[in-house]
């Protein structure tokens, strides 16, 4: 940043700062997430606003390294005590959260002390990736969707026999966690699961509209106390700082009601577990061009060849998407989890489902990318399936036939990776996303990914359940 555009965001934050002081708000949490997808944190008072805009706030790029567990590792570009970065809240997306009374939240983009972009800035390396998709004339538009299992907080209740069922608590590697206490016990997709938890569900709602955030739909999804949300398309760093929104929103709306949420991958040993898919259409022109062309099910040659892309980078893509070993409990066949490498139309167990949408309805033709989790840290997925996507239409690639059915039950189609440590194989040998994401980038995902696999080498199901239920 440099001084003009540094004045010009204390001038915009003074205002800011006016009209959150005026409706009672207190401090702003400052967030990005890091390369194990934890959303962290910096808050300011928001009489400090002004002074964060224009000059930053200060971290430590040893962040970059984080694990799951808070532990550290270190990476050829990041790692050690030394250095010091600079934290800019982007005031476009400054947000008064609505369950958080006193507070609002921006997220931010990090720069080094002398203003230059920090190399390892996944939010900053997302809209680079959307100003290449420009360049060629394409705009992407995306959206998450948010699944997250809802169990009751607090001490241990007695059991019907006397036993103590200890609620939700952080585990650790080698420590079997107390099995969650779900909120909710209807059926999965029932009604009776929305009857019991209405003032719950109502409450998310009512933050969510209270924030300007447009819902598509809320259910029960399949799980015990499990539910999924659903969001309006954006551009892709808006997807993935609302999906950040949206988390926690529901995070503190959960507490508000004595609830416990949890975002992990997988809750439970031998469930479902939690999706993060990720929903995406490519426009030109205000023109979707996932649909009225001589393609497959009417999308355009440059929707194919883009779709193709992330078709073709999926086993690297998983060490995006699908980043903590807890994902691979998750990426079970005939869970509806996208565990082949393969497309289909409307097919829930392709990785890449094509929707065609209503015809009356010219943006609701898309593709969902299924074998992604909310364990990722969302900038680096919209960036690295943009980049992905372009290789595809560099290269001119063509989609391969479609896939009808459960490809488990065909036994043709190519498996995704079924650990973290083969999908980062496939990541560490991907010239198109070691390109995109730049060296320093690119290794500390790798180190950060190389680092968590050592973490859990030799930790049982059970154990890797129990250290990552409550940490995302």
């Amino acid at each position: 940043m440099d001084a003009e555009e540094r004045e010009q965001a204390r001038a915009r934050a003074r205002q800011e700062t006016d009209h959150l002081t005026a409706e009672g708000v207190r401090g702003a949490a400052l967030t990005w997430v890091d390369n194990a997808g934890l959303i962290r944190v910096k808050a300011v008072p928001t009489t400090r606003l002004p002074q964060a805009a224009s000059r930053g706030v200060g971290m430590s790029p040893v962040f970059d390294v984080y694990l799951v567990d808070d532990s550290m590792t270190t990476s050829p570009h990041v790692g050690g005590p030394d250095g010091d970065l600079r934290l800019f809240p982007d005031l476009e997306r400054l947000t008064v959260l609505a369950a958080q009374p006193g507070w609002a939240w921006a997220p931010v983009d990090r720069y080094d002390q002398q203003g230059r972009a920090h190399p390892v800035c996944q939010r900053l390396f997302a809209r680079r990736m959307v100003e290449r998709a420009r360049e060629r004339g394409l705009e992407p538009r995306m959206g998450f969707e948010t699944e997250w299992v809802v169990a009751h907080a607090g001490g241990p209740e007695p059991a019907p026999d006397g036993a103590s069922v200890p609620g939700p608590r952080r585990g650790a590697v080698g420590e079997l966690g107390a099995e969650p206490r779900y909120a909710g016990t209807g059926p999965a997709y029932g009604m009776a699961r929305v009857v019991e938890l209405s003032d719950y569900l109502a409450g998310v709602l009512e933050a969510l509209h209270a924030q300007r955030i447009d819902v598509l739909q809320i259910h029960p999804e399949y799980a015990p106390g499990q539910f999924e949300v659903s969001v309006a398309p954006a551009d892709p760093v808006g997807a993935a700082d609302l999906v950040v929104l949206v988390r926690e929103t529901i995070r503190a709306v959960s507490a508000r009601h004595g609830l416990a949420a949890s975002f992990a991958p997988a809750i439970e040993v031998g469930s479902v577990g939690n999706g993060g898919h990720l929903h995406l259409s490519l426009w030109q022109e205000g023109r979707n061009l996932c649909r009225g062309g001589d393609g497959p099910y009417g999308m355009t040659a440059v929707c194919a060849a883009f779709l193709a892309g992330v078709l073709r980078e999926l086993p690297a893509l998983l060490a995006i998407g699908a980043p903590s070993p807890a994902s691979y409990l998750r990426l079970e066949p005939s869970r509806w989890a996208g565990v082949f490498q393969c497309w289909g139309l409307e097919n829930r167990e392709a990785a890449l489902r094509f929707v065609t949408g209503a015809p009356d309805d010219p943006g609701a033709a898309n593709a969902e990318v299924k074998c992604f989790d909310a364990a990722a840290n969302p900038y680096l997925v919209v960036g690295a399936v943009i980049a992905a996507g372009l290789a595809g239409v560099d290269a001119g690639l063509s989609l391969p036939a479609p896939v009808a059915g459960d490809p488990a039950q065909a036994g043709t189609e190519a498996r995704l990776p079924t650990s973290l440590a083969e999908a980062l194989d496939w990541f560490e040998r991907s010239a198109v996303l070691r390109e995109a994401l730049g060296e320093p980038l690119f290794t500390s995902v790798a180190a950060v990914r190389r680092a968590e696999v050592a973490l859990f080498e030799g930790a049982t199901p059970e154990e890797i359940v129990s250290a990552t239920r409550w940490r995302y």
